[in-house]
């Protein structure tokens, strides 16, 4: 039951919450030990809070799931885990998660409340909103960056936010597009507002954000605060690496269908990983030397 139990946590989608690190990369503070500390506090923080919403939202659709060609392996929807034990190992979670959170950083346990209540607003109905759903996902992924740079006492940047909601829904919006097509004439049965998109309007979404996500990050690395920051206008030679990292997730979603797990996109394409790290080293090159 362990193991089972293990997989409902859903681990592989941790790497989610290594946006946490942002605020930590961009203060230039990545050789402070106790930042650093902090920063592993909060990425522990929000994996284990969002395991519990995992396992929340599989009891709540493991009716639903059990109709899902990939999501009835889910062991709450295969019938391996009672929806009672998932309920209690998250409630325990969340206990331990907030009980330790609110000892280190009252206002990073705020962020961190305010995460869980969206997060069980989607669990709960929200999911089922069109455009909500994709803006609740996206503000998941704006409040872990919020919440690591809040937890090492930094200023938090509009840029940070602007840059990371962009890219949220770049992500969000792909995969409710990869659903979409994944399932056919089932979408409708598995999750109802997949029966208020059609493949045009997310097109035009994913159009959108993409270009959003490429000006604001180019704004940003040439924006006057920036620069007085870092004393260099260098920033901007990481932008190739965002251009081609954001056209190679377009082309494996759409020629891989893998969009539903944008962790297994980004993590089992090896150019895409390479392209991550090159955009790492070279923004650490210009920002710390």
């Amino acid at each position: 039951m362990l193991k089972h139990l293990f997989q409902s946590l859903r681990p592989k989608q941790w790497t989610k919450n290594v946006i946490v690190f942002a605020g930590l990369f961009f203060a230039e503070d990545i050789f402070v030990v106790e930042k650093i500390f902090l920063a592993v506090v909060a990425f522990i923080a929000f994996s284990l809070v969002s395991s519990s919403g995992y396992l929340i939202n599989d009891v709540v659709d493991r009716e639903r799931d059990a109709q899902h060609p990939k999501k009835k392996h889910r062991p709450v929807a295969a019938g391996k885990i009672s929806p009672t034990i998932a309920v209690f190992t998250a409630v325990i979670l969340l206990i331990a998660t907030f009980g330790g959170s609110f000892a280190i950083s009252r206002p990073f346990t705020l962020i961190l409340a305010t995460y869980l209540v969206l997060t069980f607003g989607y669990s709960f109905g929200l999911k089922h909103v069109i455009i909500l759903d994709v803006l609740i996902i996206a503000s998941g992924f704006m409040l872990r960056a919020i919440g690591g740079t809040i937890i090492i006492s930094e200023k938090l940047s509009s840029w940070l936010i602007i840059c990371t909601t962009f890219l949220a829904l770049f992500l969000a919006i792909n995969k409710r597009r990869s659903e979409f097509i994944a399932l056919g004439q089932n979408a409708q049965k598995t999750r109802k507002t997949l029966k208020k998109y059609s493949i045009e309007l997310l097109n035009q979404m994913i159009n959108t954000v993409t270009s959003a996500c490429l000006i604001s990050y180019a704004l940003y690395t040439l924006d006057d605060q920036t620069v007085d920051k870092f004393d260099t206008r260098y920033l901007i030679l990481t932008l190739p690496f965002v251009i081609y990292g954001l056209f190679r997730y377009l082309y494996i979603v759409d020629h891989k269908d893998i969009g539903e797990t944008p962790e297994l996109a980004i993590l089992g394409d090896k150019p895409l990983v390479l392209c991550v790290m090159l955009f790492v080293i070279t923004g650490a090159l210009v920002i710390y030397f």
